[in-house]
């Protein structure tokens, strides 16, 4: 189900209308539709570098490393742990950060295992991402924008997914509808341990983001999940590095240790937080 009719203009806030392949609003500002299908609505004005968001060789590493479905238990604790009362057809859905659609595309095959029709958008500041997640699903709107101003409506969506990205919660509760969800995907403390402890002298303590609650929101429920895999070549053990903040910031030296391994076993820690939108008093 395409919502690219009920979007937002991310320079003046008015409504966008279909006009053949593109979008217009009625200042006229116009964006036109890619060939897989998505729209482009991040500015010039708005972006903070010139090609912002994961680059294309990070989109491709973390698509090889997704495709092999090492995170698929991830994408059954969403399911798994969705608040029962708000999982129904017709259910308006946008994927806050959504990279190359690995989890919305997956979480969409089991909504309709379940028979539940949803509206999807999958939204990421990056050009790369979105046209790799454009390609995997074309049921499901595809838009490259920012999480700090979302180009839709207020009120818009029933159920806001934000997987180890990066939530502006005044925005997602502005585009939340008045009994809106949120969810949190983080990483644990000894989410990919293993690799950690390769890759750095120390590890650092963890600290546990948003303990003392989110503004505007109220916790529904906390599950953490833990599963293990086996990545059994260096290939598939560098598409994991490249797609995770390590990259940047590993040493030299530990990132040449990772190069000498074969094989590794590797442990994941999620956390699961959902949260419900706080109306006003």
């Amino acid at each position: 189900m395409r919502t690219l009719e009920n979007l937002s203009c991310p320079i003046d806030s008015l409504s966008l209308s279909r006009d053949g392949n593109s979008l217009k609003c009625d200042n006229g500002h116009t964006y036109d539709l890619a060939k897989t299908g998505y729209v482009n609505l991040l500015p010039v004005q708005n972006k903070r570098s010139k090609d912002p968001g994961d680059s294309k060789a990070m989109v491709a590493a973390r698509q090889a490393f997704l495709n092999q479905d090492f995170y698929y238990p991830i994408v059954k604790a969403v399911l798994e742990t969705w608040p029962k009362e708000h999982l129904v057809s017709g259910v308006r859905v946008l994927d806050a950060g959504c990279g190359e659609g690995y989890y919305l595309n997956e979480i969409n095959k089991l909504l309709l295992d379940k028979q539940i029709e949803a509206e999807l958008t999958g939204l990421d500041i990056s050009k790369w991402a979105v046209t790799a997640a454009s390609k995997r699903d074309k049921g499901i709107s595809w838009l490259v924008g920012s999480n700090a101003s979302l180009p839709t409506p207020a009120e818009r969506f029933d159920a806001i997914l934000c997987l180890f990205g990066f939530p502006i919660f005044n925005e997602f509760s502005r585009a939340l509808t008045d009994s809106g969800l949120l969810l949190l995907v983080e990483s644990g403390a000894n989410h990919l341990i293993e690799l950690r402890q390769i890759l750095y002298p120390s590890i650092h303590e963890y600290k546990p983001t948003h303990s003392e609650g989110v503004d505007g929101f109220e916790l529904v429920s906390e599950e953490v999940r833990n599963f293990e895999f086996t990545l059994n070549s260096q290939a598939a053990i560098q598409d994991l590095l490249s797609m995770t903040p390590h990259i940047h910031k590993a040493s030299y030296d530990g990132k040449e240790a990772v190069k000498k391994l074969e094989s590794i076993n590797l442990t994941a820690d999620i956390k699961l937080r959902w949260y419900r939108k706080k109306l006003p008093e």
